[in-house]
């Protein structure tokens, strides 16, 4: 069976301080999901730990009290509205969230891909040959902590804040990234049972594009990996877009049902 678009576990409300949407409620996202038949969504306001040192000032505020504010989360026959957080990989591989914070959330995303915070998840000034190795240790830094990866969601792989400089840049890091190293990292990620995310913006390509930003994903598909679909919206606006996106992505990957995380 064809892979079904019944949820959406990669959204922003108002808490993140990307979004900054009055009109990004939790009402307003319980809509959507009604509106096109969703079952499990699950809110993931950016979040950095107090109990861990050396948040950045964009991501200090946000911590447990504050994205907290969102619950309780309205609830509605047959939608499941969980909720969970997306953390951060700091430049010396330190998480945002502590083990002992792992049970307060349903789901947790963890980004290996911001690479625009210069000086907190990389250093700055990079050239695209040593990002396409931070693609890869960062990555593989997360797969090799103690985490409950059955609750876990890898998030946006080709995400182009992997390189802001410019589109081609950002294209010909992918490109660098070597077969064998994503066979590798795949296989430990299906060997651990985390999600792979597919992102409503990292699907935005042009057809040219297209091998160089799928070929993750279908690597991943290779090695087993299960996937699960994040819109990743931070404004209210932004939901109407992301069906043909998300329908474009699952027919080129060529995804069943039997692709699916479930956590």
């Amino acid at each position: 069976m064809k892979y079904q678009i019944d949820h959406d576990l990669h959204i922003h409300s108002s808490l993140s301080t990307c979004s900054r949407d009055p009109l990004q409620t939790k009402e307003c996202i319980l809509e959507y999901a009604k509106e096109y038949g969703l079952k499990k969504i699950c809110i993931t306001d950016h979040y950095w730990d107090k109990q861990i040192d050396g948040a950045s000032d964009w991501y200090a505020p946000q911590d447990f009290d504050h994205i907290s504010k969102i619950k309780p989360l309205p609830q509605e026959n047959n939608i499941q509205f969980m909720f969970g957080c997306e953390t951060e990989l700091r430049k010396d591989f330190t998480l945002g969230l502590p083990i002992s914070r792992f049970d307060d959330f349903d789901f947790i995303i963890i980004p290996t891909t911001h690479m625009h915070f210069n000086g907190f998840t990389v250093e700055g000034g990079e050239n695209e040959e040593e990002r396409a190795k931070l693609w890869v240790r960062r990555l593989d830094a997360i797969l090799d902590m103690p985490l409950p990866f059955r609750k876990i969601g890898i998030a946006h792989l080709v995400c182009p804040l992997i390189n802001k400089q410019s589109r081609e840049a950002y294209l010909k890091t992918l490109s660098l990234i070597p077969d064998s190293d994503m066979e590798y990292l795949f296989t430990k990620a299906a060997k651990l049972g985390c999600g792979i995310e597919i992102n409503k913006s990292d699907m935005i390509f042009s057809e040219s594009e297209a091998e160089t930003v799928l070929r993750p994903f279908y690597t991943a598909k290779k090695c087993g990996c299960k996937f699960y679909l994040g819109s990743d919206v931070h404004q209210h606006h932004g939901f109407e877009k992301v069906k043909p996106i998300f329908e474009n992505a699952i027919n080129r990957l060529g995804l069943q049902e039997t692709d699916k995380f479930h956590f």
